[in-house]
């Protein structure tokens, strides 16, 4: 009976070693099967696929019988349509299509018209593709008389024109998720960038001009770097060389708070319609829609167009920082009115409008040259995300001391091999070990069954 029980023993164990051989293998296979290749390290969001149909579906349409595109609520892009033709190739090419009455020249007509007009400051403008109109915001510092003129001339331009008082005021808004201070105040870092040479960070223009020194503490202690080169008014950026030229953490996440961020895995424009989510050093990490493109502001210090309008909320202390979306940098906090209680418009600068111009890309390890990294997280508030939303979509990391983790947690990472190999390596020692074990009790047997023939 003894015997047989540590057969059974036996056997159990080099059954259960075998099953977690096979395991381990499939654990290893799965995550390799699910690792994104090189080729792939950047992928298109779920948002630029739609957005790309819509797009390539307008400029198959022509600006006559097309007025835009956006994602509907469902991800499905949604082109406007003049008639009932272009909406029958909308559908077959697999788009949802909406007639409506303006066309896109129509309503280029009128952004044209407003540019040419006197300037008003406190006064905003953006194609409204989903009601198929553009709509004038003016903010409290408007004048009876200036709105009472430019309500004239939307008037004059019929039906394609809405007109909306604002509260607030339109302003350029300071600082955001990664804290910068300088002489001149203090602002935020959005993405870190490179020409090649060397490495910068990408933000605001308004923040500062060229020559301006940033510190990334408040006692000026610690030199972060200096403005190089900046746009504003006209456009909303700028760089800022770090002092060694590098990035010292070489992350690729944005900070969002309590020591998190957001791996980024490329650039790409906005879409209207697309859930986007921003960070800032104030108010923390709040998501919104995007409502328009190619916005027009009339900021107190200048004119600033091709602007990213939103939902999102902002307060004062949130300029520069990243505006983003599966993953994916889209813009830099430019300006708005409103705050996180009561709500808002936000208005960010494109990242890959901004990247053309000044001719750089997007750093990080894991990005492949089109990654974004933020800037060194510091002292950054809590996540405080609206509209129910607790974490941005994307894979989120530990930032803060050069994004280390340690073995054990990468080991244990079901998203990696580690966790396969652990079964692995078990099962092998459980293996040998059964095996050492049953040859130790055949050597012990031998021996007392011939000892009795030794002495």
């Amino acid at each position: 009976m003894r015997h047989a029980r540590r057969r059974i023993v036996r056997r159990g164990a080099r059954f259960a070693a075998v099953g977690g051989l096979l395991c381990g293998g499939l654990m290893v296979t799965h995550a390799m099967a699910s690792e994104p290749s090189d080729a792939s390290r950047a992928p298109e969001s779920a948002a630029q696929l739609a957005a790309a149909k819509g797009a390539g579906l307008v400029s198959r349409l022509g600006t006559s019988r097309s007025a835009g595109s956006w994602i509907a609520g469902d991800g499905r892009p949604v082109v406007a349509v003049t008639d009932s033709t272009a909406a029958a190739e909308v559908k077959r090419a697999g788009a949802r299509p909406k007639v409506v009455r303006h066309s896109m020249r129509d309503l280029k007509s009128v952004t044209e018209a407003l540019k040419s007009a006197p300037r008003v400051a406190g006064t905003a403008w953006a194609m409204d593709y989903v009601n198929n109109e553009v709509v004038v915001q003016a903010d409290s510092s408007v004048s009876a008389s200036d709105w009472s003129r430019m309500t004239k001339l939307a008037q004059s331009m019929g039906s394609s024109v809405r007109m909306e008082r604002t509260r607030g005021t339109f302003t350029t808004r300071l600082n955001a998720a990664q804290p910068m201070f300088s002489t001149g105040g203090r602002c935020s870092a959005g993405f870190n960038v490179t020409n090649g040479k060397n490495e910068f960070i990408l933000t605001a223009g308004h923040c500062g001009p060229a020559g301006s020194v940033w510190f990334s503490d408040n006692q000026g202690t610690k030199q972060l770097g200096q403005t190089v080169t900046t746009a504003f008014p006209g456009n909303d950026f700028s760089l800022i060389q770090y002092n060694n030229g590098e990035n010292d953490t070489g992350n690729n996440v944005v900070s969002i708070g309590g020591g998190k961020g957001v791996e980024i895995l490329g650039a790409a424009d906005a879409a209207v319609g697309q859930r986007v989510f921003r960070s800032g050093s104030t108010s923390g990490l709040h998501d919104g829609r995007v409502k328009g493109l190619d916005a027009t502001v009339n900021y107190p210090e200048g004119t600033v167009t091709g602007l990213i309008e939103t939902d999102v909320c902002a307060e004062p202390g949130d300029s520069g920082g990243p505006l983003f979306s599966e993953g994916i940098a889209l813009g830099v906090t430019s300006g708005g009115n409103g705050d996180c209680t009561t709500g808002g418009t936000t208005f960010f600068q494109p990242l890959t409008r901004a990247m053309t111009a000044l001719a750089v890309k997007l750093t990080g390890p894991g990005a492949q040259g089109r990654g974004a990294a933020a800037a060194p997280a510091q002292n950054s508030p809590a996540p405080a995300a609206s509209q129910g939303t607790a974490v941005a979509p994307g894979s989120v990391q530990a930032v803060g001391s050069g994004n280390s983790v340690s073995l054990l947690d990468r080991l244990t990472d079901p998203q990696n091999i580690g966790p396969g190999l652990l079964v692995i390596a078990g099962s092998v020692i459980a293996l040998v070990a059964t095996r050492y074990i049953r040859t130790e009790q055949d050597r012990n047997r031998y021996r007392r069954q011939y000892s009795q023939s030794w002495g």
